[in-house]
Order: structure tokens, then C-alpha cells, then sequence
């Protein structure tokens, strides 16, 4: 599905519907119109009306709640499935991705190494840019304060993330969605390669040196991609 990005933007450019969209995009489960107009401190009708908006522009999808109660069926809100990148203006990313993966793995292993390090480097740059849209002092910032920009960094790519702090050296990492899940298809385990390369590359620009550890992979029929993130540094 093609999306305009005129449309996307025009949608996003109203404060309140981009925090709308912030928040059902970092909710484990799906969300309700009256959640959201509790939330927000806003009318249900107005909440309803901007979430048909985000739905209109394919920035979340919606499904009926049913629970077998009487009445009119309520409506459940969540991230859409297609990847919608919020950078503009917009460009081919799936047929630039197409043609380098396939060009740098037709040259055999020293090909999938350069994709890797391609893709960690792309994570650190994602992560540069990031702080400097939402300045972070990494010397001063905490440890949630960090997280939470990872949390927006990934939110951003069209991800739907969900980040767990396990202990002071270790986290969770799952996300729900994949930015070069059409390529993967083609290249599961060179792409899964490079993705984790470039989720390292985003914990590596917070943290310093990490190690990322895939246990569950949507190409092996999970529902989302699971890691366990190790060795973190502890903030000052």
C-alpha cells in the first residue's frame, strides 16, 4: 500500500492527534476511544474524530471489540501494520533497500559483512540525528530518560516497540513491527542480520558497547522480534 505523505503529514502537523498517535503507537494493547479521550482530558467524539483521522491516513488500524455484550460494538485502535516513515520529504526506501541488499550479498560473505556494519552504522547515525531533533546530555540524562528517547527513535520508524528494564545491566526489547519486512522475505537471515545490527547501533549511541541477543524472530512465526540487551553501562 502507497501512502501519502501529504496526507500523513497534515494529519501529524495537529499536536494533539500526533500525541494520540504517540500513545496508542507505545501501548502494549489495543486502545479504546474512551481511553484515549480520558487520557487526553478531551470529549470521546473529538478523540473518536482523531483517531478516524489516523486511521484515514493508514497511521493505525481498528478493529471491533467483541465481547459479547449487548449494545453497539466498541472500536479498538492500534498501530497499523504498514511501516510509515515519518522522515520527508518521501523516497523509495523499499526499492533502494531491494537493490543494495541484493548487490552487496551477491558478493558473497565479505557482501553480508558490509551490510551489517552498514546497518549498525545507519543505527548510530538514526540515534545522532535523533538527539539532536530532542536534545539529550547522555552525560546528565537518566537511565528512563534514555530509554524513553529510544522508545520515540523507534516509534518513529514505524516500529512498535516495548522496551523492559530487567536489572541494571540487562533489558528487554521487543518490537512489533519490521521496517525492511518486505526484504526480509527475500533475505531473512542477511536482513535479520542487519536489523539487529542496526537496533545495536541505536542502544550503542545511549549506552556505549552492548551486546544484543535475538531470541524470537515474526519470521519464525512469533509475533514480534524479542532481545535481550546486555552489559549496559550504569548512567552516572
Amino acid at each position: 500500500m502507497v501512502y501519502d505523505a501529504q496526507k500523513v503529514t497534515s494529519a501529524l502537523a495537529d499536536p494533539t492527534r500526533y500525541s494520540i498517535y504517540q500513545y496508542v503507537a507505545s501501548s502494549k494493547d489495543p486502545i479504546t476511544v474512551q481511553e484515549v479521550a480520558e487520557h487526553f482530558s478531551i470529549h470521546p467524539n473529538v478523540a473518536r474524530l482523531h483517531l478516524s483521522k489516523l486511521e484515514d491516513v493508514h497511521l493505525l488500524k481498528s478493529i471491533s471489540d467483541k465481547t459479547g455484550k449487548g449494545g453497539r460494538p466498541s472500536r479498538l485502535y492500534m498501530l497499523s501494520d504498514q511501516v510509515v516513515s515519518l522522515q520527508f520529504p518521501p523516497r523509495d526506501y523499499q526499492l533502494l533497500a531491494d537493490i543494495a541488499i541484493e548487490s552487496l550479498l551477491s558478493l558473497g560473505e565479505a557482501g553480508e559483512m558490509a551490510l551489517i556494519k552498514m546497518g549498525h552504522r545507519l543505527g548510530m547515525e538514526m540515534a545522532k540525528r535523533s538527539m539532536k531533533e530532542y536534545p539529550l546530555d547522555l552525560n546528565s540524562s537518566s537511565f528512563e530518560e534514555k530509554l524513553a528517547h529510544i522508545n520515540r527513535l523507534v516509534v518513529a520508524q514505524g516500529l512498535k516497540p516495548d522496551i523492559e528494564h530487567v536489572s541494571d545491566n540487562c533489558l528487554r526489547f521487543r518490537v512489533y513491527n519490521c521496517t525492511f519486512s518486505e526484504t526480509a522475505k527475500r533475505f531473512s537471515s542477511s536482513v535479520c542480520k542487519m536489523h539487529n545490527a542496526l537496533l545495536t547501533g541505536i542502544f550503542e549511541a545511549y549506552f556505549g558497547n552492548i551486546e544484543l541477543r535475538e531470541e524470537e524472530s515474526m519470521l519464525g512465526g512469533c509475533k514480534s522480534c524479542n532481545y535481550t540487551v546486555i552489559h549496559i553501562p550504569q548512567t552516572v
